[in-house]
């Protein structure tokens, strides 16, 4: 107990919360040096991104809080008993639910349609989903605002669809990281502008004698105005990426929705479905264990609500600097298929390590290797999946990525939230790293897709694709 009360007081020590500060201001020196290297077209697309992730991570540390508040000590329906941590799984489980099923139809959309007018109508989505949550006063009304969320959310595919489409087969993985650098700035900053607005909300706005408060509804309606604000700054600068005067190539084979969907099990041999496959699972192993995050750290080290932010702004920082300055330089040095390999040893290790922790400084160690395997693993897994796509066909399959780690991401938190409950605190830890290590032997063979100066033939151009590896 006495190490717990050292560690929760640390949050709050000022030298702590002045070296946080230095972190951001070199953070956001790194960026403005690196920003020069970026093309115009993708900057714009990063902004974008910035702003939605910056409203999303208001949100996300917060609800495991809003959850015990509404909930309690957890809820009995038919006889059973649900407690907190399996009651946030099945709540995060609805928002990857509802973006498993529309991943695949945004992306097929944006083929069709354009990149531009599928982000505009998915940030419309979000902004009335952030309202929902933000004017939520039961657990029903908050599991519909993951909902509308998560339907809005499945363009994730859209905006990898749209990197790939802008950018040369082998800058697409430093590409995605620069994407990825601008996101994790959103999480390094968004759940300290979420705590702001807890405390926004306990003020009152109005002059003179009336009174105004937003109360606990203020995240809910910043993350909202933060999204018709991008909006609007889509509307104007973003430009279209998809090229509509391309023909179709000879022998080309375009799928339906579940037509692609199906493939990945029945030829989950093949460089696309393999690819697919080690998406799924790590990022389900590590989301889902994220998922009782604010959980795990209370009952081990007292982070509440109001310091909790601070933990995910050292990782959001950690992921910036990982992915401008480390990703492009260890991809020419290693390739996309040995660099993912060691981003989820470096993932597994940072998982394991948390419960092992006992104090500040060896949390704070393992901590610090999740974004470094994060920043390692995911961009070169997506970079290598658009080399072995036909163009014409990147959205769907992008999509289909989001649907298949969407699947992960529904039964991990579940299980994951279980095993909080009926195991331990530290056992969604344990089981995370086994299943990220499990990955590693699906990526064997595929680094002769990542060599310079080779790419590898699309499977949309393939007539017969049943042989492994074609």
């Amino acid at each position: 107990m006495i190490l717990q009360q050292n560690i929760a007081q640390s949050f709050h020590s000022p030298v702590v919360r002045v070296l946080l500060g230095a972190i951001a201001l070199g953070l956001l020196y790194v960026l403005w040096r690196e920003v020069r290297k970026i093309p115009a077209r993708l900057f714009t697309l990063m902004a974008t991104a910035f702003v939605d992730m910056l409203g999303l991570l208001m949100i996300i540390p917060l609800l495991p809080f809003y959850v015990k508040t509404l909930g309690g000590a957890g809820i009995d329906v038919l006889g059973m008993h649900f407690g907190i941590g399996l009651i946030i799984g099945f709540i995060v489980a609805a928002f990857t639910l509802a973006q498993l099923l529309s991943a695949p139809m945004w992306g097929r959309f944006s083929d069709r349609v354009g990149r531009r007018p599928t982000l505009l109508i998915a940030l419309g989505a979000s902004a009335i989903a952030y309202l929902i949550f933000g004017f939520a006063h039961s657990l029903l009304v908050l599991f519909l605002s993951r909902v509308v969320q998560g339907a809005g959310g499945g363009t994730v595919g859209v905006i990898q669809a749209y990197v790939a489409d802008s950018t040369d087969p082998k800058d697409r993985a430093r590409a995605l990281g620069w994407l990825s650098a601008t996101t994790n700035l959103g999480v390094a900053l968004g759940p300290v502008l979420g705590s702001f607005a807890i405390t926004l909300g306990k003020r009152d706005l109005a002059p003179g004698p009336a009174t105004l408060q937003m109360g606990h509804a203020a995240p809910g309606i910043m993350a909202a105005a933060l999204c018709l604000l991008n909006m609007i700054f889509v509307w104007r600068y973003l430009k279209e990426s998809r090229d509509f005067n391309e023909q179709p190539q000879a022998g080309e084979v375009r799928r339906t929705s579940s037509q692609a969907i199906w493939r990945v099990i029945s030829h989950s041999r093949e460089p696309s479905s393999r690819l697919i496959w080690i998406y799924a699972i790590a990022i389900g192993a590590f989301q889902g264990s994220f998922s009782v995050l604010a959980l795990f750290l209370n009952a081990r080290f007292q982070v509440t609500e109001q310091t909790i932010g601070y933990f995910f702004m050292y990782v959001g920082a950690i992921s910036v600097f990982a992915r401008v300055l480390l990703l492009g330089r260890a991809v020419d040095w290693l390739g996309e298929a040995n660099l993912s390999r060691l981003g989820i040893v470096l993932l597994a290790a940072g998982v394991l390590g948390m419960p092992l922790s006992r104090n500040l400084g060896m949390l704070a160690l393992a901590v610090a290797l999740i974004p470094l395997g994060t920043a390692f693993t995911f961009p070169c897994v997506t970079a290598l999946l658009s080399r072995v796509i036909a163009p014409r066909e990147r959205g769907l399959y992008m999509g289909m990525q989001q649907t298949y780690g969407g699947i992960s991401r529904i039964i991990a938190p579940l299980f994951f939230g279980w095993a909080f409950d009926h195991i331990g605190v530290s056992a969604p830890y344990f089981f995370s790293s086994a299943f990220l290590l499990a990955t590693i032997s699906l990526g064997f063979g595929l680094d002769k897709y990542a060599r310079p100066g080779r790419s590898a033939m699309p499977e949309g151009l393939k007539e017969k694709q049943g042989a492994p590896d074609s």
